[in-house]
């Protein structure tokens, strides 16, 4: 009778034998990316295809730190991994380990080469990084003297900051001869004294940016005592220079902009500081002053000017008053003079005379008021209004009460 297995049963066969071929187990498969997807989790899933099959793949996350670019659908790679049985859909792929180029895959492997024996020898270590100048004057350029990465750079730099200075070494910076130009640009520039030196060019593939990926570019980096940054390529592209270089920047634009401050950020704050500086001064003027002024009224108070002004006013005072008071008491004592006058002039003997009555003097000017002052014959002197009468006494006549 005919034995049936189960489908468990045939995937894990299969998958045995998948297993146990030693082909399989390492394998480098060469196609063109298609169906491409980074997954969330980490994982790339893709397929392999030419122009007879296709084959699926993944490269698990724990496996990317080998993946030295960003994959594009398109690409010519080559795939190194192993072919095995995905037991649950019945289906083999390929499980990537390594994923490089198609054409750079001998490239890659010197630039990973290098790139570790550079980096255990110390060249890429941070404590090696000098700081970029925050306001660089003078900016040297090591690139191509044609093409957008130039022009970038200096429409960039200048926009940032008018007055700042720029060099160009015009270098080589692909093809034979490209090391050497590079090389002999950043030592030039470096020699100049500048305060920011910008290594780089545009885009390419890893053919045309392998000049930035040589030893002696390097090293020229490492030992230039001008602060240097790289930029080789697009964002995604990645050369020796970049980890040698002082700081690394994804284009030559972002390159400009690190190494070139704003001004009229700067100017901007310079006038806000000049702002809050001249409140600060107003604030502190103002504050000045009334302390001046306390401190005047406090002399004004114990100053000997002050003192003699207090008493010329007390003295002043004092004889408004005395003065008030004299006219005062002298109008006081008029009034009263003038009423003792008007008793007086009650008492006066002129007033008599002139209300009817006379005043009688003897010969010796004394006064007669009495009959036994007087005797027949006297000459009597007597004082009425207008004058005196002279009279001789002819009779005396003594009247009784």
């Amino acid at each position: 009778m005919e034995r049936i297995y189960s489908v468990e049963q045939v995937n894990t066969y299969i998958r045995t034998m998948f297993t146990q071929d030693f082909m399989l187990r390492r394998i480098s498969v060469s196609g063109e990316v298609s169906n491409l997807k980074y997954h969330t989790s980490g994982h790339i899933y893709f397929s392999l295809k030419d122009l007879s099959g296709v084959i699926s793949c993944v490269m698990f996350a724990g496996s990317r730190r080998g993946l030295g670019f960003l994959m594009k659908n398109g690409q010519k790679v080559v795939v190194t991994g192993s072919v095995e049985v995905y037991e649950r859909d019945g289906r083999y792929q390929l499980y990537a380990k390594k994923i490089s180029l198609e054409g750079a895959g001998a490239l890659y492997e010197r630039f990973l080469a290098l790139k570790e024996e550079l980096e255990e020898m110390g060249m890429f270590s941070q404590q090696y990084k000098q700081p970029i100048p925050a306001y660089a004057r003078t900016l040297g350029v090591v690139t191509a003297p044609t093409g957008a990465a130039v022009q970038d750079i200096r429409n960039i730099a200048l926009r940032r900051n008018p007055f700042l200075q720029i060099v160009l070494y015009p270098a080589l910076v692909q093809g034979e001869g490209a090391k050497e130009s590079i090389v002999k640009g950043i030592e030039t520039l470096d020699a100049m004294g500048l305060d920011v030196i910008i290594v780089g060019r545009g885009g390419g593939s890893i053919e045309d940016l392998w000049a930035f990926n040589e030893e002696e570019v390097a090293r020229a980096i490492f030992n230039c005592t001008t602060p240097v940054i790289s930029a080789v390529g697009h964002e995604t592209d990645v050369t020796i220079a970049d980890f040698a270089a002082d700081l690394r920047a994804p284009t030559p634009s972002a390159a400009a902009e690190l190494a070139v401050a704003d001004v009229r950020g700067l100017l901007e704050q310079l006038a806000l500081s000049r702002r809050r500086m001249e409140h600060a001064l107003a604030v502190k003027t103002e504050a000045a002053r009334n302390r001046a002024e306390q401190c005047r009224m406090r002399l004004s108070y114990v100053s000997p000017e002050s003192r003699i002004r207090e008493k010329r006013q007390l003295l002043a005072d004092m004889e408004r008053r005395l003065h008030e008071k004299m006219t005062d008491r002298t109008r006081e004592y008029r009034h009263r003079f003038q009423l003792l006058a008007e008793r007086m002039r009650g008492l006066s003997p002129l007033e008599k005379l002139s209300q009817g009555y006379s005043y009688i003097r003897d010969e010796q000017g004394r006064t007669v008021t009495n009959t036994d002052q007087t005797q027949v014959g006297s000459i009597l002197n007597i004082r009425v209004t207008n004058g005196s009468i002279l009279a001789r006494v002819e009779e005396i006549r003594e009247e009784k009460n």
